[in-house]
Parts: C-alpha cells; structure tokens; sequence
C-alpha cells in the first residue's frame, strides 16, 4: 500500500461491520476515521458548494487524543488523506484551512514530519474596527485549541502580522493548551512578546469559530 511504502508499515486497516463505507486506520500509535463514500444525501449541498468535479466524496478526520498528542494524530490523518488523494487521483479539501490539494500540490507536501504550515493558514479580510484588517489563523483548531487574531490598520506590513499570527501558533501547539486572557506569549524567533487580550467567536467562512485576539 501507498501509505506503506511512503511512511513505514504496517498501516492496519478495520472495517465496521453494520457501515462497510466507515473504517479505522492505524499505525500504532496512530488512528483516523474514514468514510467513504460518504451518502449523497448528507453532502449534495456540499459538493454544490464546493463546485466539487468528482462523483463520490469521503472524509479522513483524527482520532480524538490528548493536546499534546494532537500533531502526530492530525499529522497521520494528512497522509491517509495524502496517500488516498494520491491513488485516486482526486482532491483533497482541508475543511478547516479551506484549502483544495490535488495530487500535484502534494508533491510539495511529504509530510515527512509534522510542520505547522502543512496544518494551518493565515487569511486576512477587511475587519469591522473602521481602518483596520482583520488577520486571523485557520486550523487550530484540528489541534482543540481556539484560533488566533490580529487587528492592524491599514498600510501596515502584511508579512508582519502573518508572521506574529504564525509564530504564535507554533508556541500555542508547542504549550498544548489555549491560553487565557491576559496570558502573555514570548516569541524568541521574532525577539518579542504577545498578550491575550480577548476571546471572542466569529463565523469568517459560515462556521463558528473562537478566536483568542492578540495584542503587540
């Protein structure tokens, strides 16, 4: 198998008796769940929506574990999704990050080893604060952690705040827990510090999501 030849076996593979379509894969200590196909009754509005060009849609989603065993869980759950997209020939859709990955975009993606930017995406929409963007991570919370925020005004460095959101996001998976209000957060890469300063949830992309906003 794919999966096996890329990344070491042995890749186990258990089927649920009563929903042949649903099955658990494991490379010990590692496990996702899959389904596949999923019913059309449950993704018509899905595939409409995501102007979807294949006829069948599955799901890979981690196996849920403790915080600070949630990258190897999320990072084996990539490559079953690699390795399928792979064989298949089809798309990959990371529902958190919003992003589609064909099989050549996985060429740039081995997944050799757990890196925070195969995970996660920093996007920018124009903020409700008058003068301001709003910068903001997606894909924490694959790891159960709130996703992060950055209010800046307007002509200021984009790469800046990409850089602090993404900085940030490395500590908070590194700490394995969701900070609280007032936390204050060191990032020696970029010799300077973060605080918490408000929790709050929003809906960027139609899901609801909690944001923990920083502040410089």
């Amino acid at each position: 198998m794919q999966y096996e030849r890329e990344y070491g076996g042995p890749l186990s593979v258990r089927h649920e008796a009563e929903s042949p379509e649903s099955w658990q894969a494991t490379h010990e200590p590692w496990s996702a769940h899959v389904v596949m196909p999923l019913p059309m009754s449950h993704v018509g509005d899905v595939i409409k929506q995501l102007a979807w060009e294949h006829d069948v849609m599955g799901a890979v989603a981690p196996s849920l574990a403790p915080p600070r065993d949630m990258p190897d869980m999320v990072l084996f759950s990539a490559r079953v999704a690699r390795c399928l997209t792979l064989l298949t020939q089809g798309t990959a859709y990371d529902v958190t990050t919003q992003s589609y990955l064909n099989p050549s975009d996985w060429q740039n993606r081995p997944l050799t080893a757990f890196l925070a930017e195969d995970h996660l995406s920093i996007a920018q929409d124009e903020a409700s604060r008058p003068d301001q963007v709003w910068f903001y991570s997606l894909g924490l919370t694959k790891f159960g952690l709130d996703e992060i925020e950055l209010f800046q005004h307007k002509g200021l460095s984009e790469s800046t705040a990409r850089e602090i959101l993404t900085e940030t996001a490395h500590e908070l998976l590194r700490v394995a827990q969701a900070p609280k209000v007032g936390t204050v957060l060191q990032l020696p890469l970029l010799g300077r510090a973060v605080r918490i300063t408000n929790y709050r949830t929003a809906a960027p992309a139609g899901r609801m999501l909690g944001f923990r906003e920083l502040h410089l």
